[in-house]
């Protein structure tokens, strides 16, 4: 009897379960809400698509803020050599950058995109654009298929909710996963942004709008001094607040800190983890004896970018238009204690519309580690975003959408109960 597949959501999840189902010798038909496929994965990584990691198992798992440990199975089934010979066997060279971050050579998202929308038209998968799923239909507590907005019913063996999370709602990810996981009588953990820019308090990041900075340290501490978190890289000044990278990694400390406290934090930028104290010091009166007729404001380009010398002189309490041999001591130390401890009032994450991730989801407790499938309804499967799972920056998000999409796929063709 034939195994019949629907795979709801064409991401980066949603193909690799329709290619291997179908490779697998299901019947598979997949639905996409949007007149294309793969729309958020177009936009990941700056449109150059960061779409796994070199990193090792473990480094993976550890990589995930909540429940990486879920991955093991998916992680083991379907590794990141794993993905970069799928990709590469499908016709994209791919290069390994800083970070052990795994793109494209061609730098095109586009190119990932096409070799999955490629794999699913050689496996037979039948692909449905513009056609969105209103529910599921459960038949004696079993999946047995779902009904299109247009009232259509479609029968199946199996469904496999694949339909990304709540960010970026504009590519399609509305969050109608987890309308289709609450009615199934699944928990819904709460949903806030992960990989999310911060809003700053003070006026004076308006005008370090624009500024990017590299080989950095960011902290973010509370009210009280307590270190919650620090990243090392590169980060930039918006014109609400700060981004970047190392900020994007550390905002998931700062959101899950305001699930329970509603205090500001405090953000700190060390412009020179490099150097210590003494040394920055002895780097200063360096400068002050080589431009000692200098005024401070034309005196510290070699120490800071352009843009943020108003603001740091002014923080400083110095005059800028002091000349540099009459700064003193004490005037130094505080340029001292600026540039190692550059303290801002950080007071909430942008809305969870301009996460990279959804942190929350559909509870790793009610889904099966060993194939995705819900332990509450049978023929019934959860892969990728949807799920609360959520990584750091680096491919691992991707990469756990691969692994889970792929474990269901072969999941749900070595099982054939279900509607006949």
């Amino acid at each position: 009897m034939e195994n019949r597949v629907i795979v709801i959501g064409g991401g980066a999840s949603g193909m690799m379960a329709a290619i291997t189902a179908a490779e697998s010798g299901a019947a598979v038909t997949l639905l996409e809400k949007n007149d294309r496929l793969g729309k958020k994965m177009l936009i990941t990584g700056k449109g150059r698509c960061n779409v796994t990691t070199d990193k090792d198992t473990t480094e993976i798992i550890n990589s995930f803020v909540h429940n990486g440990k879920f991955l093991y199975t998916a992680l083991s089934s379907f590794s990141n050599q794993q993905v970069k010979y799928f990709f590469e066997e499908a016709g994209v060279p791919l290069k390994v950058e800083r970070g052990e971050r795994v793109f494209p050579v061609s730098d095109q998202s586009k190119d990932i995109v096409n070799a999955l929308r490629r794999k699913m038209q050689e496996a037979g998968v039948d692909v449905w654009l513009n056609a969105t799923v209103k529910e599921l239909l459960l038949e004696d507590g079993r999946a047995v298929g779902v009904q299109l907005l247009n009232g259509q019913k479609l029968q199946a063996n199996h469904v496999i909710v694949a339909t990304g999370g709540a960010s970026y709602p504009g590519t399609g990810t509305t969050g109608d996963g987890y309308h289709f996981a609450r009615k199934a009588g699944h928990t819904i953990v709460p949903l806030r942004p992960s990989l999310i820019p911060l809003e700053c308090a003070e006026g004076y990041v308006k005008a370090l709008q624009g500024l990017s900075l590299k080989n950095v340290n960011f902290t973010i501490e509370t009210a009280q001094g307590k270190k919650l978190v620090q990243e090392f890289g590169e980060m930039l000044f918006t014109h609400f607040g700060v981004s970047g990278p190392i900020v994007l990694s550390a905002s998931y400390k700062a959101v899950d800190y305001w699930q329970k406290n509603k205090e500001p934090l405090v953000g700190i930028i060390d412009f020179k983890p490099a150097l210590t104290p003494e040394k920055l010091d002895a780097r200063i009166l360096r400068d002050i004896e080589e431009q000692k007729n200098k005024q401070l404001k034309n005196s510290l380009h070699t120490l800071m970018p352009g843009k943020l010398i108003p603001v740091f002189i002014q923080r400083a309490g110095i005059s800028p238009d002091k000349a540099m041999h009459q700064i003193t001591r004490e005037e130094r130390q505080r340029m001292v204690e600026l540039l190692k401890q550059f303290r801002f009032t950080v007071t909430k994450a942008r809305p969870i519309e301009e996460a990279i991730v959804t942190a929350g989801g559909v509870s790793v407790k009610e889904v099966s580690p060993k194939t995705m499938e819900s332990k509450l309804v049978p023929g019934l499967y959860f892969t990728g975003e949807v799920l609360d799972i959520d990584g750091m920056t680096g491919g691992f998000n991707l990469q756990a959408a691969f692994s889970t999409g792929y474990l269901a796929g072969i999941a749900c063709t070595n099982d054939d109960s279900g509607v006949k």
